[in-house]
């Protein structure tokens, strides 16, 4: 089975903190009727600092949507190469053994995507296959994991290499104010993630087993409105509550395995936020401390979307506590509502 190998994590150098964050929100919107309620939220959401491609008073500007589609594919083109050697290094591979690149992002646009351009830049095959993933959001990373698995699955000794690239300082709109889009510019921050799963060999996660859960009649509670200004993100004030009826579907796939969701060694879930782990926490009967590794990363970086699930499988390895034989769980969500699930045991035999 294939092995989801060490991860390669990059975070951009302008930093925020939510100090910073809070005074800035003040600032800009003193006169708006739900600030307290803003604040308040933003304060609680336990995010530090933040990383972000440009200085702050850049990233407030708005140039237009196509000028932020240039910068968008420059900061992609210069920044995620060295993100991508680390990772294939990790893997102990080279780019021409690599048969497909996911690519996830639902933070700007490129087409052709940006897996033809390093696909010539880097090395790789001609014949490697791509596959960009654009708009499933938060839920890509888990998704790109997923569809990863299902080729090894069906090409057994193939190599996959996801890339997720995130700029959401891209996405600030500053004449949206309603309180969901005020709490997202205190959440989101700016990362690139980059890891391999390998047909054969390598240390990490053996993947076993992966599903998908869409809560019905929530498509509206995640969004982008993709208007000439570019990407408005919108969010329900019910998104929070979305654990009760996912925590189930993370049950199913792991009963399906004849495993215990509630009983896992290690777990790497999307950190959406404080309350999406507390009340996942609170429904599957784990510890708290489970979530450590989500925990950090939304400390550390805040909400990186797609490429949350991906840090924190990085901090799992960096932690050094997995054993050999250890189960665990791990689950991207996304507009939809969109769950994607995966499971795995932790090996670190290698196989020639």
């Amino acid at each position: 089975m294939a092995v989801l190998c060490k991860p390669a994590i990059a975070v951009p150098e302008y930093v925020i903190t939510n100090e910073e964050t809070l005074e800035l929100a003040e600032r800009l919107h003193g006169d708006h009727p739900q600030l307290d309620l803003v604040l308040r939220l933003i304060e609680h959401t336990g995010v530090q600092k933040r990383h972000l491609i440009q200085p702050i008073d850049k990233v407030l500007q708005h140039p237009g949507f196509d000028a932020r589609s240039i910068t968008y594919e420059e900061h992609t083109k210069a920044r995620v190469p060295a993100v991508v050697r680390r990772a294939l290094d990790q893997a102990e591979l080279e780019p021409r053994q690599i048969d497909l690149i996911v690519y996830v992002s639902c933070t700007g646009f490129m087409m052709p995507p940006p897996t033809a351009w390093l696909i010539g830049e880097m090395g790789f095959r001609p014949e490697t296959r791509q596959l960009p993933i654009a708009q499933l959001g938060c839920a890509a990373g888990g998704a790109a994991v997923n569809r990863a698995h299902d080729f090894c699955t069906a090409y057994p000794d193939a190599n996959v290499l996801i890339v997720a690239c995130e700029f959401c300082s891209l996405c600030y709109q500053p004449t949206d104010l309603g309180v969901g889009s005020l709490l997202s510019n205190g959440l989101f921050g700016d990362g690139i993630a980059a890891v391999v799963l390998r047909g054969s060999g390598g240390t990490g996660v053996r993947l076993e087993r992966n599903g998908s859960f869409v809560i019905p009649d929530t498509e509206d509670w995640i969004s982008y409105a993709v208007r000439s200004t570019g990407f408005h993100f919108q969010l329900d004030k019910r998104v929070p509550g979305t654990m009760e009826p996912l925590a189930p579907a993370l049950e199913a796939v792991a009963e399906e395995n004849q495993w215990n969701a509630g009983k896992m060694d290690f777990y790497i879930i999307h950190a959406g936020g404080p309350r999406i782990l507390d009340d996942l926490s609170r429904f599957l009967d784990v510890p708290p401390e489970a979530f450590r590794f989500s925990r950090a990363t939304l400390t550390e970086y805040g909400n990186i979307a797609s490429a949350v699930v991906l840090d924190a499988l990085g901090r799992m390895f960096d932690e050094a506590s997995a054993l050999d034989g250890h189960r665990g769980l791990m689950a991207g969500f996304g507009p939809g509502i969109t769950a994607e699930i995966s499971l795995g045991t932790w090996t670190s035999e290698s196989e020639s």
